[in-house]
Order: C-alpha cells, then sequence, then structure tokens
C-alpha cells in the first residue's frame, strides 16, 4: 500500500450523534478563528496577542485530525505526503506568517474531511446491503414458534416466514408459496412467485403469503453475507490504473521532497533571506502533493462496485470493472445463459383428417406415464386437464415408446418410425431438424396422425440484450454450446449473434476462447459458472449468470450476475464505460492541476494560499465526479 493510500484506509467513524461530525467541526472552527483573527488584524488599538491568540486556536482546530493522522502513519513507517503540509503549516508559523498556516490548515482540513465524507457515503451504499438481513427468525419447533438469533440457526431449521417479512436465511420453501422481491440480491426488479421447492435468500421480502422455509446455509454462508464479503474484497482489488498510479507516486514522493529540500537551499544562490527561500518552498510543496492524483481512481471504482451491487451485478475489484469497459468480443455459453435451459413444446402438426386437440390430447395421455424431461416438458406446456392417461407403456428400443389409449396403439418417436410416411412428411421432420427442433412423430394404429417439436428456446430477452451490448460496441458475439451445430445455428439467428460454435467439450470451450482472445485481444465469457469455470478462467472478465445459490459460479467469476437476467449485462457495461472515463477525467484534472500549480509557485506567481486551494479544490472534484457513479441511470 503507497503511502496516500495508508493515509485514506484510516478509519474515520469518529462515533455516533454529533460526534460523526467533529472533523467538519474543528475545521470550521478552525475556518472562523482564522477569520476573526484576520479581521482584528487591520483594527487600530487591538493588542496583537488577541489576533495571534485566535490564530494558535485555529492551528490546534485544523491541525488536531492532521497530526493524528501523520503520527500514525509515521509510526506505521510511511511517510505520508499528507504529513508535509504540518511541515508547511509550522514554517509559515515561524516565518510569522501565522494567517497563511492557518488558512493552510483551513482548507487542508475541510477538503479532507468532506473527502472522508464522501468516501463514506460510497461506502454505506455497500453496507447498507449487510443491513438487509433481519437480525432474529421465527423458528418452528413441532408446533411451537420461538423467535431466535439467525446466528443460531442450523442447516435442516425449519423457519416461519410472515407476510410481508424479510427472509431470514437461504433455504428451500417446504410449505406455502409467495410473490418475494429478491431486489436487493438479484437485482430482479419484479416480484418472482414462488412455490414448495423453490429456493429463496436471506435479506430477501416475501409478499402476502405465508412460508414455512427449510434452513439450506447457517447465516455466516448466505448469498447475502457471500455478496457483502465479496463486495469488501473487491474494493482492495486495484485496477491497472491505480497500480499505475501507485508506481508513479513512489518515485514522485521522494523527487518532490529532495526537490522541496534544495529549494529551501535556494538563498544560498540567488541573493534573498532564508524566509523567502523557505516560504517558496512550502508553496511548492503544497502545489506537488498527489492528494488527488492518489484518490482519482480508489473513489471511482469504490462508486462503481457500489452501484453495481445496488442492481444486483457483483463485480469484484478494480480491475474487472476497468476491463468490462474495453471487451470487443463476448462468448456466452448456450444452455441456460442464452436459452431458458429447458425444452419447450414448439410445435404441434396434426395429420389430417386429425385436429390440434386430439393430437395434443394423445400425446399428453402417453407422455403424462413418462419421466423423460422431454416427456415433461411436453406435458406441463400442453397445460390440458383431465386427460386420462393411457396404459401399458412400455418402450421401443431407439425408437421411442408406445401405449393403448382409447383402444388404440399409440407411438411416439423418432425418423426410425417412419414406415409408409409420405415424402412430404420426411420434408417437413428435416426442415424442423435443421431449425434445431427435436421432432417427434405420432402414429395411432400404426397410421401417421402428426408430428410434435420441442426445443431449448432462447430467452425472451435475449434478443433485446445482445442489440443493447451492439450498440455499446461490442462487435463480436459468440456462442459456444455443446450441442450440436444445426440447433447452435438456430438459436444465433433467433438472438442475433455474429458467430455460433457447437458441438464443443468444456476443454475445447477453452480453446475457443483463446482462438477469440489472438483476434480481439479481450473477451469475456458468460456462463453460469458450474461447467464454464475453466473457460471463465481463461478469458479477460468471466461473467457468471444466476450466480444467487450457486457458489461455484459467485467463487470463479470475476464478475457475477445475481439475478438470472441478461439484460444486466449491457447495464455492467455500460456503468464499467462511464468509471473508465471518470477514472481518466480524475486523472487529467489532479495530473492537470499539479503540472499547473508548480510552475506558479516556483515563479513566484501564486503563493501558498493559491497552492492550498487549487490543491485541495482539485482533490474534492475528483471525489464529487467519482460519487456520480453512485447515481448512474443507463440512458
Amino acid at each position: 500500500m503507497n503511502e496516500h493510500e495508508h493515509h485514506h484506509e484510516h478509519d474515520h467513524d469518529h462515533g455516533h450523534g454529533w460526534m460523526k461530525y467533529i472533523e467538519i467541526i474543528c475545521s470550521l472552527t478552525c475556518g472562523t478563528a482564522l477569520a476573526i483573527g484576520f479581521g482584528l488584524s487591520f483594527v487600530k488599538g487591538i493588542p496583537p496577542v488577541l489576533p495571534l491568540s485566535l490564530y494558535i486556536l485555529a492551528y490546534i482546530a485544523g491541525g488536531f485530525f492532521t497530526v493524528k493522522e501523520a503520527i500514525e502513519n509515521i509510526r506505521a513507517g510511511s511517510f505520508d505526503i499528507d504529513s508535509l503540509m504540518i511541515v508547511a503549516a509550522a514554517g509559515a508559523a515561524v516565518l510569522g506568517d501565522w494567517a497563511e498556516g492557518a488558512l493552510l490548515l483551513f482548507l487542508f482540513s475541510l477538503g479532507h474531511s468532506l473527502e472522508h465524507y464522501a468516501m463514506k457515503k460510497a461506502k454505506n451504499a455497500i453496507s447498507a446491503l449487510a443491513k438487509l438481513a433481519p437480525k432474529t427468525a421465527w423458528l418452528k419447533k413441532g408446533n411451537d414458534l420461538q423467535e431466535v438469533k439467525i446466528e443460531t440457526l442450523q442447516i435442516n431449521d425449519i423457519v416461519v416466514v410472515k407476510p410481508d417479512a424479510t427472509i431470514p436465511a437461504d433455504g428451500i420453501i417446504i410449505k406455502g408459496n409467495s410473490a418475494v422481491n429478491q431486489a436487493a440480491v438479484t437485482g430482479e426488479s419484479m416480484p418472482v412467485d414462488k412455490q414448495v421447492d423453490h429456493n429463496v435468500y436471506a435479506g430477501t421480502l416475501n409478499g402476502s403469503g405465508a412460508l414455512e422455509v427449510k434452513v439450506t446455509k447457517p447465516s455466516k454462508d448466505s448469498t447475502l453475507s457471500k455478496l457483502i464479503q465479496l463486495v469488501n474484497e473487491a474494493q482492495s482489488q486495484q485496477s491497472p490504473t491505480q497500480r499505475f498510479t501507485d508506481r508513479l507516486q513512489k518515485f514522485y514522493v521522494p523527487a518532490v521532497i529532495i526537490f522541496v529540500g534544495l529549494l529551501c537551499l535556494a538563498f544560498l544562490v540567488i541573493d534573498e533571506p532564508f524566509s523567502a527561500s523557505f516560504y517558496r518552498a512550502m508553496g511548492v510543496l503544497v502545489a506537488a502533493s498527489p492528494c488527488a492524483l492518489a484518490i482519482a481512481t480508489p473513489s471511482a471504482v469504490l462508486s462503481g462496485v457500489a452501484r453495481a451491487a445496488r442492481a444486483g451485478i457483483l463485480i469484484k475489484g478494480g480491475r474487472p470493472l476497468e476491463d468490462l469497459g474495453t471487451l470487443k468480443a463476448i462468448a456466452f455459453d448456450k444452455t441456460g445463459t442464452l436459452t431458458a435451459g429447458k425444452p419447450t413444446l414448439t410445435g404441434i402438426i396434426p395429420a389430417a383428417g386429425i385436429t390440434k386437440d386430439e393430437l395434443l390430447e394423445m400425446v399428453v395421455a402417453v407422455e403424462s406415464l413418462s419421466d423423460h424431461p422431454l416427456a415433461k416438458a411436453i406435458v406441463a406446456d400442453a397445460q390440458l386437464k383431465n386427460v386420462k392417461p393411457a396404459e401399458n407403456l412400455s418402450s421401443v428400443t431407439g425408437k421411442g415408446i408406445k401405449a393403448q389409449w382409447q383402444g388404440h396403439d399409440i407411438v411416439i418417436g423418432n425418423k426410425a418410425l417412419v414406415i409408409g410416411v409420405s415424402e412430404e412428411v420426411l420434408a417437413l421432420l428435416d426442415e424442423k431438424s435443421t431449425a434445431g427442433h427435436t421432432a417427434m412423430l405420432v402414429l395411432k394404429d400404426n397410421q401417421y396422425a402428426g408430428m410434435i417439436t420441442v426445443m431449448d428456446t432462447p430467452r425472451p430477452e435475449a434478443k433485446q440484450a445482445l442489440d443493447a451490448l451492439k450498440a455499446a460496441g461490442i462487435k463480436k458475439m459468440v456462442m459456444l454450446s455443446g450441442d450440436n451445430q444445426l440447433v447452435a445455428d438456430a438459436i444465433a439467428k433467433a438472438t442475433g449473434l455474429t458467430d455460433a460454435w457447437g458441438n464443443l467439450l468444456p476443454e475445447q470451450k477453452v480453446e475457443a476462447i483463446n482462438k477469440l482472445k489472438a483476434t480481439e485481444h479481450k473477451v469475456a465469457m458468460v456462463g453460469d459458472g458450474v461447467n464454464d469455470a475453466p473457460a471463465m478462467a481463461n478469458s479477460t472478465v468471466g461473467i457468471a449468470m444466476g450466480a444467487a445459490g450457486s457458489d461455484v459460479a459467485l467463487e470463479t467469476a470475476d464478475i457475477a450476475l445475481m439475478g438470472d437476467q441478461l439484460m444486466h449485462l449491457p447495464f455492467a457495461i455500460a456503468l464499467s464505460q462511464q468509471a473508465n472515463r471518470i477514472i481518466k477525467q480524475n486523472l487529467v484534472i489532479s495530473l492537470g492541476m499539479v503540472a499547473v500549480l508548480i510552475p506558479l509557485t516556483l515563479l513566484g506567481i501564486a503563493s501558498m494560499g493559491p497552492a492550498v486551494i487549487g490543491h485541495e479544490g482539485s482533490t474534492l472534484v475528483v471525489v464529487l465526479n467519482a460519487l456520480r457513479l453512485l447515481v448512474y441511470k443507463e440512458k
């Protein structure tokens, strides 16, 4: 940690009530004493000791926290350049320029107290997450309810969540149904309907139904605590710009100290009193202090990470925050990322003389007996009530299944079933397969009765999200899928992807990422984090979808979209691009101010007063500019 950073890592929480504002109060006391003392120095007949005693009061009030921090820094073995402000103020007092020294301490302490307040605001946006979880839960023991602290909850405990109460722990619903507002954890704006066997997360808000939840994680491991812990770790992960400014300061700080030391000796070369050389040196010292530079990047990263967390996006530090905004290519896993991850009934095509409803009823009667995922999907999507199930279900090896229904033999299966089916039907079967659908033929008493198709369809928001990414400057969007190329091409066409690469094993996905990196340099991999972990680790930025509840995804990804929503990705990229713009602006402001002030003070055009105003002004401008990220809204 560099000198200045150490300075900013002090805990500036001075207690509660009015003590919270003690730094600002001391600073304003310093300013008031300085103003009255300065005014009195012009009044005839006032003994000089009166303005002097007010200046001394200003020194004590303005210098208290600055001296305290300087001592802490020196004890910790780091010589903070801000400690040199005290040297400058003490130097002014030695020269008898009490008013100048008091002005320095006033502006410096005011600047710092406001900067600490602003940074605390950004940190509070993050710690607000921690306040989401309730302190207690209603534990069910037999028929009794007792209120217990959430820390005492064990795995498999049953807790009762009353209507409109906050859910106390991660768990699975065993009784009841309700709409749960998960915005705090996943960033989803609309409440999600939950029923038995659905997962719920600590810190989310129950709707109007009472729930009984079986606890699946202790409170310290809940998704919310993981989120808070990772966000806090994110603040300490440095971005490339931060590392650059830190390296710059390592050389810059000693160079300034040596230069100021030499300026103090200028009276030996130039014909001027020591006081004039010393005064000029102190002015340059203030002008060259890189406070604004040191705070330029951390303040923007902190605000960016906090803003993202509020939208259900976990960005693990400065590096992914900066990298995300510079991406040109994104690779997507198919299943569960671009698609819903489950098969959907997409077509019901009856033969001549049979209605759609008859065909569907026939299929549901047979498929309701099977526990194959495709069968379950068909039955769920058909939404037919009161269908009498078929009987005597048996499988036709490699071809499909057959059963008796209402006195007829029904067979549902693949192309291998085709006996005496017209060319027309075969052409339709091929057409559906080419479009990525799984097509199944239905035979009734050995006669063709129709065809049904199922497919893992694209998410409803996939096309909109990819269009938004295109607008944000992402040139190449590639889907990496283990599915066959036909299915991959069909999804690509429906969503607007630039490329689709099918038939890939997990290790081939890693090769695909490296191939993309060779041409596009910076590539993100978006997946669900479980089987995509190796590809994510090899990409510039690994992004996990629907990471709430998936520890693997939370651990492996650089960025985790807590909710299962693709539209969060364009927002994250736009936020990152804005963060990069703000970091660049902050560097220009901080380095620009130093570049202007050093020559002005060296040439004697500006004295210590303007140097202090310029120095502290730029620090405040930089922090306030970074805080704009906290209220960032996507255009």
